[in-house]
């Protein structure tokens, strides 16, 4: 990382593509002090541009005007079709131009190569809880980047959540665990609803039953300052209901499991890579 710092006072933010995340971040761009007018969208889809445009009072541009105008540029692509942007964006970039992407897989290195300049380039692993302001994401600089850079994305990213700084050599298994990781809980709450129902609770109330008890086990874990070890003790009296219930995920392997699943992420994470 480079020792030479300049503070960074972007004139004009462009977000390349404008789906829910990207839609999260121009929120947290306009939270951070940006103003509306300063933040220029490239979306395909026009109804979708029209709409953020209505709601926030950004701007839309066309992909080369967005890129060359601008003094940083989101890249919230799918990991797919990163490859294809960076060809058409490349002759366009704004000298010294500040590169931020948020696709899965995609190197610092992978970025920079694909450009074919030395643009400083920053990787981001966000996740949907963005969207709330609660989400998690996990930063690493490449060759070019600057520490100013790094504070500036670290304070508009924590407009939307938390934000960590990693080594870059870990960001696939940041994708593993938090990336991904909405998704974990998503799927463990609905296998709860689904019991629920088995014993005889209606869909409403199992719905209201299984999402408040995460909510509340989620501020549990933020707000109580104990470990998940104590909060899993403090809830599990001896041969009680809830031990019965550990058991039995004991007995089936949740453990295992749970590191297979993310294990599978983190490898399909280094597949995008290339």
């Amino acid at each position: 990382m480079s020792t030479e710092t300049k503070p960074l006072q972007p004139s004009q933010v462009g977000v390349i593509g404008a789906g829910v995340m990207g839609e999260a971040l121009i929120a947290a761009l306009i939270k951070f002090g940006m103003k509306a007018s300063s933040i220029c969208v490239s979306e395909k889809r026009a109804e979708r541009a029209e709409e953020l445009v209505n709601r926030y009072g950004i701007c839309v541009c066309d992909l080369a005007q967005n890129v060359g105008g601008s003094d940083v540029l989101l890249l919230v692509v799918k990991p797919q079709d990163m490859a294809s942007v960076l060809a058409e964006i490349k002759g366009s970039i704004k000298a010294g131009a500040l590169v931020i992407t948020f696709a899965a897989g995609k190197s610092t290195s992978f970025i920079s190569s694909h450009l074919g300049t030395d643009n400083p380039v920053i990787r981001v692993m966000p996740n949907t809880p963005m969207v709330m302001g609660r989400g998690m994401s996990a930063m690493s600089l490449g060759g070019a980047a600057t520490s100013d850079d790094q504070n500036w994305v670290k304070k508009f990213l924590s407009k939307a959540g938390e934000v960590i700084v990693i080594d870059e050599s870990l960001q696939d298994a940041v994708t593993a665990t938090s990336g991904s990781g909405p998704a974990y809980y998503f799927a463990f709450t609905e296998a709860v609803v689904g019991a629920a129902r088995r014993l005889g609770i209606s869909q409403e109330d199992a719905v209201t039953l299984a999402s408040q008890t995460l909510i509340g086990a989620a501020l549990m874990v933020e707000k109580s300052g104990k470990e998940l070890k104590t909060l899993r003790e403090n809830v599990t009296s001896p041969n009680g209901t809830t031990a019965a219930a550990l058991k039995s995920f004991a007995d089936s392997g949740l453990e295992e499991l749970v590191y297979q699943a993310m294990k599978a992420a983190h490898d399909r994470s280094i597949e995008l890579s290339s």
